[in-house]
C-alpha cells in the first residue's frame, strides 16, 4: 500500500486569493513574520552603515580605521618636553597648545637672552692627548738646553790667559746650563788635545831634568823625555777621571765659575774654595769629589810608570795633593786675571792720553785738576 505524501506548505502574499481552509491563516501569519524579520535586519544594517559614515568624518576616526584594519605596537606616552635656553641652560616650563597659539612672539629688543648668540661646548680633549704631547714637548726642551748649553761650550773653548794658558773649564757666566755627560767628555778631550799642556809638560819635564828628579830616569833626551811623558800623563789621567768620568758618574760640574765681583778676599777664597767645592748638576753646591778624587786615581795611576822608589802610598797621597794646590793656584791666576788686563789696560790708556798732551803742549787733564 502506497504512503501518500503530504502537501507542500505554500506562502502567499497580501491580495493574493485564498484558497480556503485553515492553512491560509498559518501561511498568512508566517509570512507577516518574515517580513517583520527581515525589516528587522534590514533596519540594523541601515543603522549600521550610518553610525559606520558618521564615525568617518569627525576626526581622529582615521586612526581609529587604521587601527581596527592593522593595528599597530602600543604607542609610547610623549610627554611635553621642557624647552632649554641656550645661553642661560635653565629649564623652561613646557606650554600647552593653546597658549603658545596666543603667545606673542618677542622681538630681540624685548628678549635681549634670545639675541645673544649661544656658546658652543667645545668637545673634551681626549685623554691621552695631553700625556702624548708631554713627552714631545720635554724632549724639544732637553734639545734646546742641549744645544744653548753647547753654545755657551763653544764660547768657553776661546777663553785663554795670556793668550797661551787654555781656560776651556771656565765660565764667567753664573747661571750656566749643566753639561750632558757627551759634553763634559768632549771638554776633557779639548783640554786634553789643545797644544797649553803639551807646552806646560815640556816646562815640568825642563825643570825636573835640572833638578834631575828621579834619578832612576837619567839624564840626556831618555831622561827628558820620560820627564815629558809621565807629565804629560798625570795631567791626561788627572783630567779624564776628575773632569769626565767622575763628573759623570756624581753628577759635578767640571767648571770653575768665576765670581768676578767683591772684595779681594772673597774672590780669593773662592777661587781657593773650588778644588774642594763645586756645582752640582741639579744647580746645588757641595764638595768636589771629582776634583780630588781624579787627582788620588792618577796620582795611584802613575806609580806603574814611576821610578820603584815612588812606588809608595806616601807619594802616592803627596803627588795627587800636590796637583790639588796646583789646581788652586791656576783658580787663583783665572780669577783676577781679567782684572789685571783691565788694569794693564786703563794704565796704557792714561799714558797714552799723557803722550798726546805732552806733544800737544798741554798739560794733563789729572794734573789741572790737582793745579785746581
Amino acid at each position: 500500500m502506497a504512503r501518500s505524501r503530504p502537501d507542500p506548505v505554500r506562502f502567499s502574499f497580501p491580495g493574493e486569493p485564498d484558497h480556503g481552509g485553515s492553512d491560509s491563516t498559518t501561511g498568512e501569519w508566517m509570512r507577516l513574520a518574515s517580513r517583520l524579520v527581515s525589516a528587522i535586519l534590514f533596519s540594523g544594517i541601515a543603522l549600521s552603515a550610518l553610525s559606520f559614515h558618521l564615525l568617518s568624518q569627525e576626526p581622529g576616526s582615521r586612526q581609529v580605521l587604521i587601527a581596527v584594519e592593522d593595528p599597530p605596537e602600543a604607542p609610547q606616552p610623549q610627554f611635553p618636553s621642557a624647552s632649554v635656553d641656550p645661553v642661560s641652560h635653565e629649564a623652561l616650563p613646557a606650554q600647552s597648545p593653546s597658549s603658545s597659539q596666543t603667545a606673542p612672539v618677542s622681538t630681540p629688543e624685548q628678549n635681549p637672552a634670545q639675541n645673544s648668540t649661544p656658546v658652543q661646548a667645545q668637545p673634551p680633549a681626549a685623554e691621552g692627548s695631553s700625556s702624548s704631547q708631554t713627552p714631545a714637548q720635554q724632549s724639544a726642551d732637553e734639545k734646546s738646553r742641549r744645544e744653548k748649553a753647547e753654545e755657551q761650550l763653544k764660547q768657553q773653548e776661546k777663553q785663554r790667559v795670556m793668550g797661551v794658558m787654555a781656560t776651556f773649564n771656565t765660565t764667567r757666566n753664573k747661571d750656566a746650563l749643566p753639561l750632558s755627560p757627551g759634553q763634559k767628555f768632549q771638554l776633557f778631550f779639548k783640554s786634553s788635545t789643545d797644544p797649553w799642556p803639551f807646552m806646560l809638560a815640556s816646562v815640568v819635564a825642563g825643570i825636573g831634568q835640572a833638578n834631575d828628579s828621579y834619578p832612576e830616569w837619567g839624564q840626556g833626551v831618555q831622561g827628558y823625555a820620560k820627564r815629558f811623558g809621565g807629565a804629560y800623563t798625570d795631567a791626561f789621567i788627572g783630567n779624564f777621571f776628575g773632569n769626565a768620568v767622575l763628573p759623570v758618574v756624581l753628577r759635578e760640574d767640571p767648571r770653575y765659575f768665576q765670581k768676578g765681583t767683591g772684595s779681594f778676599a772673597g774672590r780669593a777664597l773662592w777661587a781657593a774654595s773650588s778644588t774642594f767645592w763645586c756645582k752640582r748638576d741639579k744647580g746645588g753646591w757641595g764638595p768636589n769629589y771629582a776634583n780630588v778624587g781624579g787627582n788620588l786615581i792618577g796620582a795611584a795611576i802613575a806609580r806603574a810608570y814611576y821610578p820603584p822608589s815612588e812606588r809608595d802610598v806616601a807619594s802616592t797621597i803627596s803627588d795627587g795633593l800636590t796637583v790639588s794646590v796646583e789646581g788652586i793656584v791656576g783658580a787663583e791666576v783665572i780669577e783676577f786675571w781679567p782684572d789685571m788686563v783691565r788694569n794693564h789696560r786703563r794704565k796704557q790708556a792714561e799714558k797714552l792720553a799723557r803722550s798726546q798732551a805732552a806733544a800737544e803742549g798741554k798739560a794733563p787733564p789729572n794734573q789741572i785738576q790737582n793745579q785746581k
